[in-house]
């Protein structure tokens, strides 16, 4: 699906959302969104490091994870049971085979938590986010020449975002600061690089 900006951004003017992002609300009902939830509370989080750096959102990774501390990479505990049916759903959404994504990246965002501009790591491949509990608004922007080309998308609770190709390598993206609390959980595959390292962590 593509849709247009609003005028967030003052000078910049609006744009469609860049290729290889894709959305549809409702991937879960309420019901199983409140049954997700309560199974999350039940996750332990820490909140996020980057070099020694903590931040407000609080995250845990299932499958592989990330260091940004040391810019390790390497297996951790595998997803849980729970988990799989949603990422049956997300795999469907996004046109991949469930055990491809094999990486499960759950966050808590506390009030006053968001997310800074970034691309994923290069050992992850395509990110299928779920938005869970809040709204919030997801941000995109690439570097053309005198600034930035710029775009939004709302996501509403319970619904689904895809990143690949255009979206994902070539603009970054970020989620505006949480007046309430939101819960997120986003399954990656791995990119070639990726691979690299799980033939040699075998």
């Amino acid at each position: 699906m593509r849709g247009v900006q609003t005028d967030l951004f003052g000078k910049a003017p609006p744009v469609a959302l860049p290729p290889g992002l894709r959305h549809a609300d409702d991937i879960i009902d309420a019901a199983e969104e409140r049954a997700l939830i309560a199974r999350l509370e039940g996750i332990a989080v820490t909140p996020f490091r980057f070099q020694g750096w903590l931040g407000k959102r609080l995250t845990t990774s299932f499958g592989w994870r990330y260091d940004f501390d040391d810019a390790s990479f390497g297996p951790t505990e595998p997803i849980p049971d729970f988990l799989l049916p949603l990422r049956d759903r997300a795999a469907r959404f996004a046109g991949l085979a469930a055990e491809d994504l094999v990486q499960a990246l759950i966050v808590r965002y506390d009030p006053g938590a968001g997310i800074g501009w970034h691309r994923d790591r290069p050992v992850f491949e395509h990110v299928v986010g779920i938005s869970l509990e809040t709204p919030a608004t997801l941000r995109l922007r690439r570097r053309v020449a005198g600034g930035f080309e710029r775009a939004a998308l709302p996501l509403a609770p319970r619904s689904i975002y895809h990143l690949s190709g255009e979206a994902r390598h070539n603009w970054e993206h970020s989620i505006v600061e949480m007046d309430v609390r939101r819960w997120s959980v986003t399954f990656r595959s791995l990119s070639a690089k990726g691979l690299k390292t799980l033939s040699r962590a075998k």
